[in-house]
């Protein structure tokens, strides 16, 4: 029988950690790589008997690929610690893996939470994410945020979805929205994407009509209203940071 590793990369997620890891008690290789952690994090971690290493940023693609490169077996299932493993989803991966010949990835839907509850639109759902695969054949790709796995050979798709208790509370998504905003900015200023006007006046509008009225985000209630109105905040944050570091790189007043 194929076993399976699991990677996580953490940083202070004692809130998260102990229910991500007790849903995946099943795997006899479990790799943490945490980023200076100051809360429980770490204990909670060897609790579960995962396998420790405390490691610099190197950046989410950095870090994930380091936690796969000291996994044990071929098979790497990759995991952020706010999501959690159901058992019907541990039935499907083990009888993917075991199939003659397997493909070489497999893509996972996603049921995302926000306050506390499952949205299935807002284009939340299925929110594919590849994050099964071979070890030799796999790795996340080099972007700042919203990193990928890429698999060269054959990927597949299963049905049962991981469990993403994402945003507890609107500060938890104004804090991370911070974070992430500035790393889209810093991508795309390396891509060499300029700052146009347009797209600070235009996109964010665009977002929120984009997910309240064309994926139907209206149908989720008041939390689809505000899931709209903070990801509309966010794309105008991320293009206000482009128009930032333009203004920083030019020299004079």
């Amino acid at each position: 029988m194929e076993k399976i590793s699991v990677a996580i990369i953490t940083r202070n997620e004692e809130g998260n950690i102990r229910d991500c890891l007790e849903s995946v008690t099943w795997a006899d290789d479990v790799v943490v790589v945490d980023n200076g952690s100051t809360d429980r994090t770490l204990e909670i971690c060897r609790e579960y008997g995962a396998r420790v290493f405390s490691e610099e940023w190197k950046g989410y693609a950095g870090q994930k690929n380091s936690a796969i490169e000291k996994t044990r077996h071929e098979w790497v299932l990759s995991l952020d610690a706010d999501e959690r493993v159901t058992p019907e989803l541990r039935r499907e991966m083990e009888a993917a893996v075991a199939e003659s010949p397997p493909a070489d990835g497999y893509w996972i839907p996603r049921k995302n939470y926000f306050l506390g509850r499952w949205v299935r639109r807002c284009g939340w759902y299925p929110d594919l994410n590849l994050r099964l695969f071979r070890k030799s054949r796999g790795r996340f790709g080099d972007r700042a945020v919203h990193e990928r796995v890429e698999v060269e050979g054959k990927s597949l798709t299963l049905n049962q979805p991981l469990i993403h208790v994402t945003y507890r509370t609107i500060a938890d998504f104004l804090q991370r929205m911070d974070r992430y905003s500035a790393l889209a900015a810093e991508e795309m200023r390396r891509e060499g994407k300029p700052f146009r006007r347009r797209d600070l006046l235009l996109r964010p509008p665009f977002t929120f009509f984009q997910m309240y009225f064309l994926r139907a985000g209206f149908l989720e209630g008041t939390d689809g209203l505000a899931l709209s109105a903070l990801y509309s905040f966010y794309t105008f944050v991320k293009y206000a940071k482009l128009k930032e570091m333009g203004k920083r790189e030019k020299p004079g007043p």
